[in-house]
């Protein structure tokens, strides 16, 4: 079931950005297979890890930009997505590009895998695949050193996400 007004875990931010900024929705997820392992991607470039997802299309709600991310970026179906949160990020990496971006974060359920679809933007990163347990998701994220100011944010992002992900699966909440 979900809420009209999802739970905001954090607002992320450096500083005081003002009122002119671009403004990007986006899904996020943190799925488990029938081993209970999860998909992270390595940004090699970067030197950091993310959760698979991205950003929402036109004419596309939370759920269904969900799925199509993971299909892309993981090459999974998926079932059973529950909200675990959201998370609002002020990003000011450049003098003039401003960027308030919410991410909306769902525990699911892999029904199926497949290959992945990666774009070439993706490709460039040098994305790479892992499969690891929720525990070394959490330890791999807290260990990153991402070498760029987008990292930074995406590394406290992602680990906030995994560890709420944590909470929800062992206390039920």
């Amino acid at each position: 079931m979900f809420r009209l007004d999802m739970k905001l875990l954090k607002t992320i931010k450096d500083k005081d950005l003002g009122d002119d900024f671009k403004i990007r929705e986006a899904s996020r997820g943190v799925l488990l297979d029938e081993n209970n392992l999860v998909p992270i991607l390595f940004v090699s470039t970067q030197n950091y890890h993310k959760l698979p997802g991205g950003g929402i299309e036109k004419g596309e709600n939370k759920v269904q930009a969900l799925k199509r991310e993971i299909k892309e970026e993981v090459g999974c179906t998926i079932e059973d997505e529950k909200e675990i949160g959201k998370i609002i990020e002020y990003r000011d990496f450049f003098p003039d590009y401003k960027l308030k971006q919410t991410s909306y974060c769902y525990l699911g359920k892999i029904v199926s895998k497949g290959k992945q679809e990666l774009e070439q933007g993706e490709i460039d990163e040098g994305f790479e695949l892992k499969w690891l347990t929720l525990e070394q998701a959490i330890k791999t994220l807290e260990t990153d050193s991402p070498k760029n100011y987008e990292g930074k944010f995406i590394q406290e992002r992602d680990l906030t996400f995994l560890k709420e992900a944590k909470m929800i699966i062992f206390n039920k909440k």
